[in-house]
């Protein structure tokens, strides 16, 4: 059974996904390079599909197998983690995924307010305007490009910030919620919280020498030394074909007092009640 790691992009994903891959693969919680990650792969990806499809540019081809990819995947019972931006969808009769493939969601969700800068920065837009067009683009979709050494492209249906939270909060099946900005203001708790829900689905070990190392080598700080060693290899290419810095931006200085007035109050009037909803406004 499958339990998503899901979220807009540059929302945290891949934060929490270090949490919980230092929470269930490793014995002392120490993550000091990303291995660890590769328990948790990306969804959906070429070679989930490549038994079922002919087609990758067909994406009626690509919804009719989303569930039947996912029953493969499941064939062995075991509990798996994904990683993915994809919204939660249905196209006629193809959902994205059910209750039968899937055991639980983690929804990481970041103040749209804040991600102004970093999806510029991720999608190599020019203008703060280009940005904010990606967050209210009820059409944005993507392929999937890891690095020059290891690239492939797959449909990824996003959306727009306020469909994608809308449409991965119905999930109600073990369902969490983790606010990037809680968990730069108080990661330990958000962690107890991770490792609450994942101790209520499969009981997990842990100590406080494992908390320790986790909020450790789980920040900000420790992520960005392992990249500038070259230890993470999933960064986009910006369009000179050089990998682009991933922990660029350190979430503790990000501030909205640099967002442009006007950006700002589009994004509250477009997303009013989800911003209402999450305490943003």
């Amino acid at each position: 059974m499958i339990i998503w790691i899901a979220s807009y992009p540059k929302s945290g994903n891949t934060w929490v996904r270090a949490i919980v891959s230092s929470i269930l693969f490793s014995k002392d919680g120490r993550l000091d390079n990303f291995d660890l990650l590769n328990n948790i792969d990306q969804y959906p990806t070429k070679k989930y599909f490549e038994t079922l499809i002919k087609d990758y540019n067909n994406p009626i081809e690509i919804q009719k197998n989303w569930i039947p990819s996912q029953r493969l995947i499941n064939q062995d019972k075991k509990i798996r983690f994904f990683k993915t931006h994809h919204i939660f969808c249905k196209y006629g009769d193809n959902a994205f995924t059910d209750n039968l493939n899937t055991l639980g969601v983690i929804h990481v969700v970041r103040n749209p307010k804040n991600l102004i800068s970093t999806i510029k920065q991720h999608w190599s837009l020019k203008s703060d305007h280009e940005a904010l067009e990606k967050l209210f683009d009820e059409q944005n979709a993507t392929g999937l490009q890891i690095n020059k050494h290891q690239e492939y492209s797959f449909p990824v249906m996003i959306s727009s910030w306020k469909n994608h939270y809308n449409a991965w909060k119905k999930i109600k099946k073990n369902y969490l919620l983790i606010k990037y900005e809680e968990l730069v203001k108080d990661p330990e708790k958000q962690l107890k919280a991770i490792m609450t829900y994942l101790n209520k689905l499969s009981k997990i070990e842990i100590n406080n020498n494992k908390i320790k190392n986790i909020l450790e080598t789980t920040s900000f700080e420790h992520f960005k030394k392992l990249e500038e060693k070259g230890l993470f290899k999933e960064s986009n290419l910006d369009q000179s074909g050089k990998l682009k810095k991933f922990f660029n931006n350190n979430p503790k200085k990000i501030n909205q007092k640099n967002l442009n007035n006007e950006i700002k109050k589009k994004i509250e009037n477009e997303f009013n009640s989800e911003l209402k909803e999450l305490d943003y406004i």
